[in-house]
């Protein structure tokens, strides 16, 4: 029988929360509990769906009490009782944690929103599963470059890759956010290029030749995807299309099917019984996508409160070194979290093909 992996979720947001589900839905995992510092309607969802609710601060302890939340125990506490802790706080909070978690000789994860420098280490499970085997810690890279990594390696492993060139156009806020930040009647370019996405896929796979460009557009669920893309040699678009299948945590799309939009992806999900009508999948527009000769253009969009997270569940098993091949870990995550090749079709595929996960230096 499999070691259960003891894990703690630190910061029960947009992230957290997906991930301590995920982590219920393990047979090899037990969430322990959650830590974080607000006292408001998303905390007491978690406690009154019986799951232990820590404090992250001390200087929380006494907020979330007043707020007549039932705290089981403080961070250090939470820390002293898992294996694996999952830092889901917001950006650059979680690195002022990496030596609390040190000192208390925990394996942590952080998310897209650190900076590669502060683990050494970004993690997408296909591409590079093996080299997180038994680490420390690691980096789940963002939503945007997990679709970017998953999405460009599909094409580089079948020695069709020779370089890529996106343009992003990104939700400009997460939606339960909508209400006081984020933009309206604009679309707003950032003022880099490329931007971080491409830089931030090569921490993954140092080889890749891309370059992104993006912009933040006034709306708030799901990014979407423009991509021209260099081949090795001449190609079919059933050919690019079947690599894409092959990989993955990639599903196709038809616009002929009344999937036009982010929209239309957000209500199939929902039509599915998706929880919080998640999408774990990049949607690649399979009759959109074109190939001539040895030019490659496509679009996909992603879910940027979904698609990372059966990413850290994989990083889980890698650092606790529980799993060691990527793959098994890869199609048990992602049984248990129903991905799918194909959403229109009866069941998910039953024959769906895990390629070994490599190594990549």
């Amino acid at each position: 029988m499999d070691q259960t992996i003891r894990v703690g979720v630190n910061g029960y947001g947009v992230i957290g929360k997906r991930v301590a589900d995920a982590v219920t839905a393990q047979q090899d995992m037990e969430l322990v509990g959650v830590s974080d510092v607000i006292s408001d309607y998303r905390i007491t969802a978690a406690v009154s769906r019986g799951i232990p609710v820590y404090a992250s601060t001390t200087e929380g302890v006494a907020a979330m009490r007043s707020a007549g939340i039932t705290l089981t125990g403080e961070l250090h506490q939470l820390l002293d009782a898992v294996d694996v802790i999952v830092d889901c706080t917001p950006a650059k909070i979680g690195a002022s944690n990496l030596e609390h978690y040190r000192a208390h000789g925990v394996k942590a994860i952080f998310q897209g929103g650190e900076k590669h420098a502060l683990t050494g280490h970004s993690f997408v499970a296909h591409a590079n599963y093996a080299t997180a085997l038994g680490r420390d810690t690691t980096r789940v890279v963002s939503c945007n470059t997990t679709a970017t990594v998953r999405t460009l390696t599909a094409l580089k492993d079948v020695g069709l890759l020779t370089k890529a060139r996106g343009v992003l156009i990104r939700r400009a806020t997460d939606p339960w956010e909508s209400d006081h930040s984020g933009i309206m009647n604009t679309i707003v370019p950032e003022t880099a290029i490329p931007s971080h996405q491409g830089p931030d896929a090569q921490t993954v796979v140092p080889d890749l030749d891309v370059v992104t460009m993006a912009a933040k557009g006034a709306h708030t669920q799901n990014h979407l995807h423009y991509w021209t893309i260099d081949l090795t040699r001449p190609a079919t678009s059933e050919e690019v299309l079947e690599a894409l299948s092959a990989m993955p945590r990639i599903a196709q799309v038809r616009s002929s099917d009344g999937i036009v939009a982010p929209n239309s992806t957000i209500e199939l999900m929902r039509d599915l019984g998706r929880p919080r009508g998640d999408m774990y999948e990049v949607a690649v527009w399979a009759d959109i996508l074109t190939v001539r000769g040895e030019e490659l253009f496509c679009t996909y969009t992603v879910d940027n409160q979904a698609v990372v997270i059966p990413e850290n569940i994989d990083a889980i098993r890698a650092l606790a070194g529980t799993v060691t091949d990527g793959a098994e870990s890869m199609s048990r995550t992602d049984t248990s979290l129903g991905v799918r090749a194909d959403f229109l079709t009866p069941a998910p595929h039953p024959d769906r093909i895990y390629p070994t996960a490599r190594a990549r230096t």
